[in-house]
């Protein structure tokens, strides 16, 4: 569910969605049921999307897992991955609530300490998508023909290190590692990419490895 700008007017909204948004009040505005659905800005539209499923929550938690191997296993390893927790991109006036984000672990306690309900863009460095049907063009980078702000763009122009995005369409059945943003250039400039059932490495700082031979694509 897409809500656009123009339908935002309609409503219409009291403040600017993302005003909104940071004080968590655009989802009960939008009388969005409480049922795990998230509510997003995405390339300055509102996006409601569904709770995710079984599949995706296991990628996104395979994932997680082996940062936390990576943790037991070196005393100095200093990155943690924590999940859909909210991502204010004030400096586009977007909000997005991320499957994971890794931080290194300073920035997530100086956030904890601050009792803060989201983090910013400079706190993070690697987003991670796993595309589901209902939302996969807004984490997907932007066709030739596709000139609509997605995810990519966002964190690209916020200047995000690293954009880990799980594509689990059937066609697709692909990991692709965005490295390297460009903000001016709304555009990630390196890219590495996985099959599934191949081993995903991730560069250094992390040098973490990601096995994915259970990881599914989704129902169509």
């Amino acid at each position: 569910m897409t809500v656009e700008f123009a339908d935002v007017q309609r409503l219409p909204l009291p403040e600017k969605a993302h005003t909104m948004w940071v004080r968590d009040e655009l989802a009960d505005y939008l009388h969005v049921p409480h049922d795990g659905s998230r509510v997003e800005i995405v390339g300055g539209e509102i996006v409601v999307s569904p709770g995710p499923a079984l599949n995706h929550n296991n990628i996104v938690a395979t994932i997680q897992d082996a940062m936390a191997v990576a943790r037991a296993r070196e005393k100095d390893f200093p990155w943690r991955a924590v999940q859909t927790t909210d991502l204010n991109l004030a400096e586009i006036q977007d909000g997005y609530i991320p499957d994971l984000i890794v931080l290194h672990e300073k920035k997530l306690r100086a956030a904890l300490d601050a009792g803060a309900r989201y983090v910013m863009s400079t706190d993070v460095a690697m987003a991670v998508e796993v595309a589901s049907p209902s939302n996969a063009g807004n984490d997907r980078q932007p066709g030739l023909h596709h000139r609509k702000d997605t995810k990519w763009t966002g964190y690209a122009r916020c200047g995000i290190p690293h954009y880990l995005v799980v594509d689990c369409a059937p066609s697709a059945c692909l990991a692709t590692l965005f490295a390297d943003p460009a903000p001016e250039a709304r555009a990630y400039c390196a890219v590495t990419t996985w099959k599934f059932g191949e081993t995903i490495t991730l560069p250094e700082p992390y040098g973490v490895d990601i096995e994915t031979e259970d990881w599914e694509p989704w129902t169509p």
